[in-house]
Formats: structure tokens, C-alpha cells, sequence
């Protein structure tokens, strides 16, 4: 090719191209244009140091996970956050995996039962699954939470990261927190927020027996169930084993919840620690 074609060449390449640009765009407009991020949106646990600390409260059209060993604290986190929602208008659903969920208890904190879709899966892990799915796909729900609580450890790691996946990718365009509630961390990546729950408890001193000459204290295993004034009003248990049992005198002086955020991490905060006195 001359060379002095060379320029008008790329000049009718460079208008052909623009003119099947202009073409295209007219048809196809919406394919050039980014999607507008919509804000940040977040729905109130119900407590606000855990608001305060999670910049506003669980997001919307995301994952939350909340896990923790058994009486740190997870029932008390679901009881909060429904009794919040159902009490702002919110529609709720829980999927109660091993059939786990009282309603008395819930009446009791303040959980309006008739904004709450309560779906029981008799310890069937792929039907709780599949509820929670057509659940997300269905829409129409505030908050849903799956309750994955006695589900053991091990199971709840081997469940295949494609459902998490799946639904991440159903909750991202619509106005539905998902709350995973689970003994140890089984959301991985998929969760946009993390928490973990740690339970530390105060009792007592005073009223301890001598079992026998040269111990002065019984050994006592503990297993307690914490509880703040506004997530619920259940009162606290504790179980003594191995040796001896708590008098009278061996109450709950107070007790309280941690929280690490393990997810999103940034510099700044990434725990907290709130104390509520015993109600005994």
C-alpha cells in the first residue's frame, strides 16, 4: 500500500469504527453504562454496642455470619435481631435446622411470632438448605436467618462453598439480610460480615463447701447461658459438674458478650466487649 494511503485508510477505519459505536450504543444503551452502586444499607441488630461497631448493623443484600462455641451468645444475637425487626414491620424467616427455636422463649423476647415465617428441617441439613434458597429467591423478607447453631463443626465446614455462593449472588440486588448463625466459621469469603462471639461470666465467691481436708474449693464445671436486658428476658442457667454443686450463695454477679468483627478487616477497631449485670 502507498504510503500517502496510509492516513485516509486509518481515517475511514477510525469513522467506521465510531459510527458502529454510535449504532450500537442506540440499541444497546444500558451495555455501556455501569450500574449504579446503591448505598450501603444496614438492618439494626437490636444492640447497639454491636451497631455501633458494625457502622450501623448487619448489611443488606449480603451474608452475615455470627459464630461461637455453645453459651456465647449466638441465641441471644438472634433473639435481638429478630425481635428488632419484627418490631419495625420487618417480615422475618428462620430456618431452624435442628428444630432448635422456642417460641416461648421468643414471646418473651418480645419477637412479634406473626411476622415470622418459622420453618423446621428435623436435623436435614440439604433441606435447610434448599428452604433458605427459595427463601432468598422468593423475596419479600427483611431478615432470614439460618440457624446452623448444633449443626457439628465438621459438617457445617464440608458444606460445598458453591451454596454460599449461589447465595451471595441471589442476595446482592435485593433488600434481604441473611444472618448464618453457626459454631465456627463455614461462610469463608462469601460473608461480607463476620463476627465471632466469645461468653465471659462473674460469679460469686461467697458460700463455697470444702469437700474434703486440703481443698479449699470444689472444682466446678460451668456451663451458663449470657443474656442482656435487651435481647431477652429467659433467665440464666448454669450446670455444675464433676464435683459438688453451687450453693445458694454462688449466683451470677454479671456477665458478658465479646465480639471480634474477623470480617471485613480494616485498620481501626475489631472488637468489642459489653457487660450487662446479672437480673437474679
Amino acid at each position: 500500500m502507498d504510503r500517502q494511503e496510509c492516513p485516509s485508510y486509518i481515517m475511514r477505519a477510525a469513522f467506521s469504527k465510531a459510527e458502529i459505536e454510535s449504532v450500537v450504543a442506540s440499541r444497546f444503551a444500558s451495555a455501556f453504562q455501569l450500574p449504579e452502586k446503591r448505598p450501603a444499607e444496614v438492618i439494626s441488630s437490636g444492640i447497639p454496642e454491636i451497631d455501633s461497631f458494625t457502622l450501623g448493623g448487619l448489611p443488606r443484600g449480603a451474608i452475615t455470619e455470627v459464630f461461637g462455641p455453645a453459651s456465647s451468645g449466638r441465641t441471644s444475637f438472634m433473639f435481638s435481631a429478630l425481635a428488632h425487626a419484627t418490631g419495625h414491620e420487618e417480615v422475618c424467616a428462620l430456618v431452624d435446622t435442628n428444630n432448635a427455636f422456642d417460641p416461648k422463649s421468643a414471646t418473651r423476647a418480645e419477637i412479634n411470632c406473626e411476622r415470622l415465617l418459622w420453618i423446621r428441617c428435623a436435623n436435614n441439613l440439604e433441606h435447610a438448605f434448599k428452604a433458605t434458597d427459595l427463601l432468598l429467591q422468593g423475596g419479600g423478607f427483611g431478615l432470614v436467618l439460618l440457624d446452623l447453631g448444633d449443626v457439628p463443626a465438621n459438617s457445617a465446614k464440608r458444606i460445598i462453598s458453591s451454596w454460599w455462593y449461589r447465595f451471595r449472588r441471589t442476595l446482592e440486588p435485593t433488600p434481604t439480610a441473611l444472618v448464618v448463625i453457626a459454631e465456627e466459621s463455614c461462610v469463608r469469603s462469601c460473608a461480607s460480615l463476620a463476627l465471632e462471639l466469645k461468653a465471659d461470666s462473674v460469679w460469686s465467691q461467697a458460700g463455697r463447701t470444702r469437700l474434703s481436708e486440703g481443698r479449699s474449693e470444689p472444682r466446678e464445671k460451668m456451663v451458663y447461658s449470657l443474656r442482656h436486658p435487651s435481647i431477652t428476658n429467659s433467665s440464666s442457667r448454669m450446670t455444675i459438674g464433676e464435683f459438688g454443686s453451687v450453693t445458694h450463695a454462688n449466683l451470677l454477679e454479671a456477665n458478658s458478650i465479646q465480639v471480634e468483627r474477623r470480617r471485613p478487616v480494616h485498620p481501626g477497631l475489631q472488637g468489642i466487649q459489653f457487660r450487662c449485670l446479672n437480673p437474679l
